[in-house]
C-alpha cells in the first residue's frame, strides 16, 4: 500500500469513507475499499461509517435496510477494522452530518453541481424524476468529510469529482467567513490494486452490487462452491495469456482476472503474468479459485459469525455513533457560529 502524507496543516491527520448500505458487499467492495481502510487504521485517526442515508436516494425496502446497515458493518470488521482503533457507525445516526449539509447546501453553488456526472449518468433522460436527494448527494458528501474535519478520502476515479466539489465548498466557506484554515482541503487517496474491480460478465464494466446478474460478482457471503462456479463461469478469450502488460490490456477480461489475482495475493500484475504467460484459462481459473476462496473464507466466516449475533454489531454502531458525534457538533457548532446563527441554535 503506498503511504500517504497529508498536507502539513493544522488539522489531525484523519481517514473518513464510507460504504453504502444498499445491498450486499462484493469483492470489489472488499480490494477497492475494506482491505485499504483496514491498512489505514494503522497510520490514521479513521472514521468508517455506513452510508445509510446516501442508501435513501435509490428506493430501499424499509424492512431491510437496518439489516444492510448491519452487514457493511459486519464486513468492516471481518476484513480486519478493529473498533478500538477505528470509529465504525451509521451515518443517520450523527445528526449533523444532515445539520452540516443544509448549511453547505448554502454555500456550493448551482453550476457546481449541476457539472456532477454521477447524476447525469443515473438520472439517464429523465433528470426531472429523480429525487433532490441525488442530486444533492454530493452536499452531503462533503459534509460527511468535513464535519470531521478529514484529511485524506479514499475514492475510487468515479468520485474523485465529488472530493473536487468537497474542496470548493471547503475553501469557499473559508474565504467567506473569514476563517482561511477552518476546513483542511482534503486529499485524495487512490492507491494500489483492486481500486477498480471489473464485472466478470463484462470486463469494461465495474464489479456492482446492482447489476442484474449475480454472475457478474463474487459477493462476500457466497460460499466456496458459488465462488468457484462465478471464477469458472467468468467471461474471457480463447487465447492464452499474454507476456506483455501492454498486450494484457487491449484483454479486458483478462486484465480483470490478472487484476483480482494480483490484489488479491498482493503482487503486481506484472508478476502474476510472468507466471502465467503463456498458459490458458484452464490453468488460470482454477488457480484463481484457490486463491480467492483461501482469502474470502476467513472474511465470509466472520461476517456470518457477526451477523448472527446483531446485539454485538449494535453495540459497535452505538458506541461509534457516539464518538462520532462529539466531533461532528463540534464542528456544526463552530459552522453555526461563524455563519452568525441565534446564539440559541449554536449551543
Amino acid at each position: 500500500m503506498t503511504d500517504v502524507s497529508p498536507t502539513v496543516s493544522a488539522h489531525t491527520p484523519r481517514v473518513l469513507s464510507g460504504v453504502q448500505a444498499s445491498g450486499s458487499l462484493h469483492l470489489g467492495n472488499y480490494l477497492g475499499a475494506l482491505k485499504k481502510y483496514v491498512a489505514l487504521q494503522d497510520q490514521f485517526d479513521s472514521y468508517l461509517f455506513v452510508a445509510d442515508l446516501h442508501a435513501l436516494t435509490a428506493w430501499q425496502d424499509p424492512a431491510k435496510l437496518a439489516g444492510q446497515t448491519r452487514e457493511i458493518a459486519a464486513a468492516y470488521i471481518a476484513a480486519g477494522l478493529d473498533p478500538a482503533r477505528a470509529t465504525i457507525f451509521p451515518q443517520s445516526a450523527v445528526r449533523a452530518h444532515v445539520e452540516l449539509a443544509w448549511l453547505f447546501n448554502c454555500v456550493a453553488r448551482l453550476g457546481w453541481l449541476d457539472r456532477m456526472t454521477q447524476f447525469k449518468e443515473k438520472s439517464g433522460k429523465h433528470k426531472e424524476r429523480s429525487s433532490v436527494g441525488l442530486y444533492t448527494y454530493p452536499v452531503l458528501q462533503a459534509a460527511d468529510i468535513l464535519v470531521y474535519k478529514a484529511t485524506v478520502v479514499p475514492v475510487g476515479e468515479d468520485q474523485k469529482q465529488h472530493l473536487e466539489l468537497t474542496r470548493d465548498i471547503a475553501a469557499k466557506f473559508n474565504t467567506d467567513f473569514d476563517a482561511p484554515d477552518f476546513f483542511p482541503l482534503p486529499e485524495p487517496l487512490i492507491q494500489g490494486p483492486g481500486a477498480r474491480v471489473m464485472s466478470l460478465r463484462d470486463g469494461s464494466a465495474k464489479m456492482s452490487k446492482s447489476d442484474p446478474s449475480d454472475q457478474s460478482r463474487i459477493n462476500l457471503l457466497d460460499d466456496a462452491d458459488a465462488i468457484a462456479q462465478k471464477i469458472r463461469r467468468a467471461k474471457t478469450d480463447p487465447e492464452p495469456l499474454p507476456d506483455t502488460l501492454e498486450v494484457l490490456a487491449t484483454r479486458p477480461e483478462a486484465n480483470n482476472l490478472i487484476a483480482i489475482y494480483a490484489a488479491l495475493s498482493g503482487e503486481t500484475k506484472a508478476e502474476v503474468l510472468a507466471r502465467f504467460a503463456g498458459q490458458g484459462f484452464g490453468v488460470f481459473k482454477p488457480a484463481l479459485v484457490d486463491l480467492a476462496v483461501e482469502t474470502l473464507a476467513p472474511v465470509t466466516a466472520a461476517m456470518r459469525r457477526l451477523m448472527a449475533d446483531p446485539a454485538e454489531i449494535d453495540r459497535v454502531l452505538v458506541a461509534g455513533a457516539e464518538k462520532a458525534a462529539v466531533i461532528a457538533e463540534a464542528t456544526v457548532k463552530e459552522v453555526k457560529a461563524r455563519v452568525g446563527l441565534w446564539p440559541g441554535a449554536v449551543g
